[in-house]
C-alpha cells in the first residue's frame, strides 16, 4: 500500500510517499481503508521532535511511527477476532493517537478506541474535520465543566481548535467572546460567537471586563498577560505549554496551593466523545472547517503549510475514494 513516510525525525520536504505492507487487524482491531485523513500541529510537533524534550519521551532518534496522521475517516476492510461492533463495508471515523498511521491507504486501531460510525449527513472529509480540534477541545471542557453560567473568551477562533471549542461552548450555552483575525471575521460570526474581537486591530488583553475562562487556543499568549482578564476564581489554559513550560509548573502549583488558576489536562482519548461528536454533527451543531484538499502525494506540501501557522480549520487529505 501507499503510505507517506518518515525516516526519522525530519523536515516537512523529507516526507517520503512509499510502498509499505499492507497491516492486518489483530484480535480485537479494524483494518481501515482510509478516504480521509489530516495534517495538524500533533503530526508535526511529533515528526519534527519538537519541543525537543519530546524527544526524551517518544525516543531520541526517531519517532515510534514512521506513518504519521491520527484523524481518519474511511471504510472497514476487515475486522479482527472478537470484534462485534463493526462489519466490512461500515463507513467509520476517528482518532488513531496512540499508533498513528492514518497517512496511508490502510491503518488498524482497536475497535474498543476512539472510532465510531461516521456522521450520516457528511462526506469523509468533513468527518475528518471534526476529531482532533473538538476533541482537544472537549479535554479542557471536562476539565473545566463548561456550563451554560460562564463567560469565556477563545483566543483563536479560526484554527481547528478554536473553531472547535466555539462551537461546543455554544452547545454548552456559555457566552463566547471569539478573538479571530480580520479575514476570519465572518466565520466566528457564523459560528456563533456573542461578539468578536479583532486582534489585528485590538489588544483582546486590554478589554475592560472579565471572565470565566480564558482559552487560548493557539498558544501565543501567556497567563500573565491574560491575568486581569480572569474573575477571582477564573481559569486560564493555553494548548501550548508556554514560555519555559511555565503552563505545566503553574499548574502543578495550583494543585497544590489549591489556587487553579491555570489548568493544563492531559488530553485522553475516548469513544465517548467521539460519538458526541457524531451526534452533534448529525444535529447540525458541530459544523466542520476546512482550509484546503490536498492528495497524499502533497502531503510534504500540506505540511510545510500548516506549519505555517496560517491554516483555517484543518487541512484534510483525501487518500482514497
Amino acid at each position: 500500500m501507499k503510505a507517506v513516510v518518515n525516516h526519522g525525525y525530519c523536515r516537512p520536504e523529507e516526507l517520503k510517499l512509499e510502498e509499505i505492507p499492507k497491516p492486518s487487524p489483530a484480535k480485537g482491531e479494524v483494518l481501515v481503508k482510509v478516504h480521509a485523513t489530516t495534517i495538524n500541529r500533533t503530526d508535526c510537533g511529533l515528526r519534527a521532535g519538537r519541543p525537543y524534550f519530546v524527544r526524551l519521551i517518544i525516543g531520541p532518534f526517531r519517532p515510534p511511527w514512521k506513518v504519521m496522521g491520527n484523524e481518519f475517516a474511511g471504510v472497514v476492510e476487515e475486522i479482527g477476532e472478537g470484534v462485534t461492533e463493526f462489519k466490512p463495508g461500515d463507513e467509520v471515523f476517528g482518532l488513531n493517537q496512540k499508533k498513528f498511521g492514518a497517512h496511508a491507504e490502510f491503518m488498524c486501531t482497536p475497535a474498543s478506541a476512539a472510532i465510531t460510525h461516521k456522521p450520516k449527513n457528511l462526506s469523509f472529509e468533513e468527518s475528518v474535520a471534526i476529531v482532533e480540534g473538538p476533541w482537544l477541545a472537549m479535554n479542557i471542557y471536562h476539565r473545566f465543566k463548561l456550563n451554560k453560567s460562564h463567560k469565556i473568551l477563545i483566543n483563536g477562533c479560526s484554527g481547528s481548535i478554536g473553531s472547535s471549542a466555539l462551537q461546543l461552548a455554544k452547545h454548552f450555552g456559555a457566552d463566547v467572546t471569539a478573538v479571530i483575525n480580520t479575514k476570519n471575521l465572518s466565520l466566528a460570526d457564523k459560528l456563533g460567537a456573542n461578539r468578536v474581537i479583532n486582534y489585528e486591530k485590538e489588544d483582546f488583553t486590554a478589554l475592560q471586563e472579565q471572565f470565566d475562562l480564558v482559552f487560548d487556543a493557539v498558544g501565543k499568549s501567556t497567563y500573565a498577560k491574560c491575568k486581569r482578564l480572569l474573575k477571582p476564581d477564573g481559569v486560564y489554559v493555553s494548548t501550548e505549554l508556554g514560555p519555559r513550560f511555565e503552563n505545566l509548573f503553574l499548574t502543578i502549583r495550583g494543585s497544590i496551593t489549591g489556587k487553579k488558576n491555570v489548568i493544563f489536562p492531559i488530553p485522553k482519548e475516548t469513544k465517548e466523545d467521539i460519538v458526541f461528536f457524531k451526534t452533534l454533527a448529525e444535529a447540525g451543531e458541530l459544523k466542520p472547517v476546512i482550509d484546503k484538499i490536498y492528495t497524499l502525494e502533497q502531503v510534504p506540501g500540506a505540511t510545510a503549510y500548516v506549519e505555517t501557522g496560517e491554516k483555517t480549520g484543518s487541512v484534510v487529505i483525501r487518500v482514497g475514494s
